[in-house]
This record gives structure tokens, sequence and C-alpha cells, in this order.
């Protein structure tokens, strides 16, 4: 079951256990320069609005209608990273989720087509909590390309450059929790559990695999982010396969989303040359955890300020290459639970 409440995904899996929950927000964000250079993490800046398709039936595509799920607004060339959390469950610890992000029905991990099960060889998923956000495309270890928002047919996308195709857009999203007992046993219960209860409006297993040629929208890499795609410190046998839940993502421009919903698109993000320019910060997530190499197939696929060069299109506004002087260092030389001191 996935629900949807004040902008906020949550897949939810009370057949398994009541805490069994993983949260994904959709952030708005710097789109960073696309300059081959590497970048720390760039911040938050908000949810992204997220509605229900089944709500604004009348003005969506058919095709939106067939697949279900939820529709967010993106400009061109914006960016946005996935945040990812779960359910704490008391004197035991956060349940842990399999995540599978998928863009135009490529895996963002891997750069293969998406297939529904859960694969160690090479990793296709990311695992929540110890993973709690991702940017984008894993190209290498510790390096992501961001995700950026570009129209299909024009081929930057992702699906586009790896199938030739502009068919599906969007962003794919299917979890699976750990096991029951798995859970009990690696987690052991020193008092009694903490119940969840909710009362959120229902979203639905959506994600089917119908011809799209109406969508707007995909995901085409952009700028080189420093960011870990952590190994799975668990078992492929840990995952309950029979437990699953999946949502499609579709993105609508902005006259899209105010025609579809009555109501304007967010302004548009501030661009990363101003922000840095105020001083505001930038960051790096430290974590001694494995990571996976990434993916050689993602590696290879033109960015959008390459594509755009080789289809001769204007080159992307706001790119000039900047340097991040405020990085805030996250977790660094910290143990597990231990709290980083405020630099007063």
């Amino acid at each position: 079951m996935i629900t949807l409440s004040k902008h906020e995904l949550a897949f939810r899996f009370p057949e398994v256990h009541p805490g069994a929950v993983l949260r994904i927000e959709l952030q708005r964000t710097l789109r960073i320069p696309d300059d081959g250079n590497l970048y720390p993490l760039p911040p938050g800046l908000g949810q992204f609005p997220v509605k229900h398709v089944d709500d604004h039936a009348a003005r969506v595509p058919a095709t939106w209608l067939e697949r279900g799920g939820v529709m967010v607004p993106m400009y061109q060339a914006e960016a946005v990273w996935l945040s990812m959390s779960t359910r704490y469950i008391n004197n035991q610890g956060s349940y842990p989720i399999a995540v599978k992000i998928g863009t135009g029905k490529i895996n963002a991990v891997t750069g293969q087509a998406w297939n529904t099960g859960l694969n160690r060889k090479p990793q296709d998923y990311i695992v929540a909590p110890e993973q709690p956000w991702l940017d984008g495309y894993s190209v290498g270890k510790g390096v992501v390309r961001q995700f950026v928002a570009m129209p299909l047919g024009d081929g930057y996308t992702a699906e586009e450059q790896i199938t030739g195709d502009a068919e599906f857009g969007g962003i794919q999203i299917q979890a699976w929790p750990m096991r029951r007992t798995v859970f009990d046993k690696r987690f052991p219960v020193t008092i009694d559990e903490f119940v969840l209860h909710s009362s959120a409006p229902i979203v639905g297993d959506c994600f089917k695999s119908i011809r799209n040629p109406a969508a707007a929208m995909g995901i085409a890499p952009g700028g080189r982010i420093k960011q870990q795609i952590f190994d799975d410190p668990y078992t492929l046998t840990d995952w309950d396969m029979d437990q699953t839940s999946r949502c499609f993502v579709h993105l609508c421009n902005s006259q899209q989303w105010r025609a579809i919903t009555g109501s304007p698109p967010p302004a548009k993000p501030i661009t990363a040359q101003d922000y840095t320019s105020r001083g505001l910060p930038w960051y790096d997530y430290y974590s001694e955890a494995p990571a996976v190499t990434g993916s050689a197939k993602l590696a290879s696929l033109e960015t959008v300020a390459d594509h755009a060069r080789t289809i001769g299109a204007p080159p992307l506004n706001h790119n000039e290459t900047l340097a991040a002087q405020r990085v805030i260092q996250l977790r660094r030389g910290l143990k597990d639970g231990q709290v980083r001191e405020c630099e007063l």
C-alpha cells in the first residue's frame, strides 16, 4: 500500500510489520554546473508539490490514468533528488527497506532495463535508511550524475540514449521490506514494540508497462556529484520478495501543471551561482560503508550539456563553473549514534 500525505510518499507493508514504512520526498535543489567537475552535495530547497493523477482524471493523458501514481511539476533543466527514510521501531531500530529507482524504466544504479526483482550482481537497488538520499545516476564509485528534467523527444534522457525511444519518461520507484523474521532476529526487541497507525489517503500500486507517447518530461544525466551508493549490508534472502509496492511519478512541465491542476507551479529555483555567491552551504556526507562501483553504461551517456552540443541546441543557462567554498562535512569521523557538535 502506498499513501500520499503532505507531498510525501509512504510505502507501507502492515502485513509484514506495522512499522515497515518507507517515506520518500522529491526535493527541489540546485542544478550544479554540467562541466565535468566533481561537486559536493547541493542543498534541498523544499519539497516538490505532489498530486494524485486520479484526482485530475479529466485533464491528464489517458495513459497516465492507466499507469496511475502521482505527478509533480518540474521546469526544463531543473534538478531533483530523492530523500528516503524508514520508520523507527522503538528499541529495535529503523526498519530496512530495499528500494529500486528508475527513470524512463531504466535502472538508475545499473543502467539496465527495468525488472521487478532484486539483483546483487550487480546490485540494482539501494537500501534505506542506510542510503538517506539519491541525487542521480550511479556512474562511478562515489560519483553520480545529477537527475535533470528534460523534455522527451530530443534525445536528452537516459531512456532515449539507451533504448532509442521516448516511451515512458517519469520516475519509477519500487520497494521491498525486510522479512519480519529476519528483522526480529537482526534487531531484537528489548521492550514492547511500537505500533504504527495511519489514516493517510491511499495512492495504490501503480506501475504498468504501457506505452505513453504523451509523457512530457523525462530525466537526463547532469553534472557530477560526490555521492556514494552503498552496498546492501544484508543478504538477498533477507528481503521479502512476496511483498512489494511500486509507484510511477509523472513529470509535468509548468504549463501542463497549471492546465491540469489549475494551480501555479512553484517559482523557478535559485541558480547554483546565486546560491554560492550568498555564502550558503553545500554538503559532504561521509561514510566508511562499502559502496558500489557504478555503471559503465550510465557513465557513457551524454549529459544535458554534451547532448546540446551534439544536436546544436543552445547551451544551458547558468552553467558556469563555480567553487563551492562553504562545504559542511556530515558524519565525518563520528561513530554510530554519535551527535555532531555544533560549530559556535
